[in-house]
């Protein structure tokens, strides 16, 4: 990307941190199983008309988050808000949504029953209340939903944990090992049975956690905590599009994520949670947090894994561990990277409707490999 505005939200500081890839007169290409997104928001109305083609593109699944507003708590709501990602979707597209549901201290154990039965149902998301956008919902008493939890594992449905406690007086560098102590730990210890994803895990602890579980617990890790760490956000002035939560941490915690992602660890794969929101509440007094990684998450990350001499691991990462945690097939259709002489060119941002935009990430270097159609 080469927008002025886009390339100064790069700082020049954290260059020699950011993977560079040197291009080659002699392209390579790199053909993978079509990748799926362990977890992806795709938002509501216009947004969603404006960037469920995105994904699609080079997805052929994806984990749909369910924090609307009014968040997607019963199976009808699930039913409903997958037809209207099927509706916005190009002509002859094979994207399939996964659905899930939002716990609260009220969701029902007998309408996700019903859920899981029809096969619309493929997981429940845990937010704690306040850790993220539309999650004032979520749950506060994490005893109010066990006997939700025990369904859950009766069933085998995977929990998605949204990792964090929300206590004021948590800094909010500490809230995802906090959360590891006081809750996760407890409740796996409770509950072994639970299947649970612990998702975009972002400093050491939390992938330690999930290792030293021997099994029925994952982890996804996004595109934009390999490649980015909190100095990204904050040296030289605070830089909105890079706001996320979890928000980014130490550059420790960034390595120790880039080392698991590309260990072949068969407990880690890609859910990106791009979260796209219109720039202007991103450029805001209070900006929103979330980062758009949708359109250029596969060219980064053959970017990352290159720099790792991890490209024989990529394939494990996006397109097999998630499927065999999920007991889902991995796709049998094909994506092919190729490796060019000049940088890749994508949109510094996404048109969404009445002059509004959506920002795309800007990983902070040129991206080199280009991504073929899916076959």
């Amino acid at each position: 990307m080469t927008d002025a505005r886009t390339r100064q939200a790069a700082p020049q500081a954290q260059a020699q941190a950011a993977p560079q890839a040197q291009a080659q007169a002699t392209p390579q290409r790199l053909t993978i199983r079509r990748p799926d997104d362990w977890h992806l928001h795709l938002r509501d109305g216009a947004m969603l008309q404006a960037v469920a083609s995105e994904t699609a593109r080079h997805f052929a699944r994806a984990i749909i988050m369910p924090n609307l507003v009014p968040p997607v708590v019963r199976s009808h709501d699930a039913a409903a808000y997958r037809e209207r990602i099927l509706a916005a979707l190009p002509a002859g597209s094979n994207f399939e949504p996964l659905m899930t549901l939002y716990l609260t201290e009220a969701s029902d154990p007998a309408d996700l029953r019903q859920g899981v039965g029809d096969g619309l149902v493929r997981a429940v998301k845990l937010y704690p209340a306040g850790a993220t956008t539309n999650s004032d919902s979520g749950v506060r008493d994490i005893e109010k939903v066990m006997p939700f939890l025990e369904t859950m594992a009766e069933l085998g449905l995977p929990l998605c944990v949204h990792g964090e406690v929300t206590d004021a007086d948590i800094d909010i560098f500490d809230r995802e090992a906090v959360f590891i102590e006081r809750v996760l730990a407890p409740l796996r210890q409770r509950l072994p049975e639970l299947r649970i994803v612990m998702e975009h895990v972002t400093t050491r602890h939390g992938l330690d956690f999930v290792r030293s579980q021997a099994q029925g617990m994952a982890a996804t890790l996004t595109t934009h905590h390999l490649i980015i760490n909190r100095n990204h956000l904050l040296v030289g002035g605070v830089r909105p599009h890079y706001y996320c939560l979890p928000v980014a941490k130490r550059e420790a915690h960034r390595l120790a994520l880039v080392e698991a992602a590309t260990s072949g660890d068969a407990c880690f794969f890609l859910g990106t949670d791009s979260a796209p929101h219109a720039t202007h509440t991103k450029e805001a007094a209070c900006g929103c947090a979330g980062i758009f990684t949708a359109p250029n998450t596969m060219s980064c990350l053959a970017q990352v894994f290159e720099a790792e001499s991890a490209l024989d691991k990529l394939e494990a990462f996006t397109s097999l561990n998630g499927p065999a945690f999920y007991g889902l097939p991995a796709n049998e259709q094909a994506l092919t990277l190729v490796k060019q002489d000049q940088p890749v060119a994508y949109p510094t941002q996404i048109p969404v409707e009445d002059g509004q935009t959506v920002t795309v990430f800007d990983p902070g270097f040129e991206l080199y490999w280009a991504v073929e159609e899916a076959s």
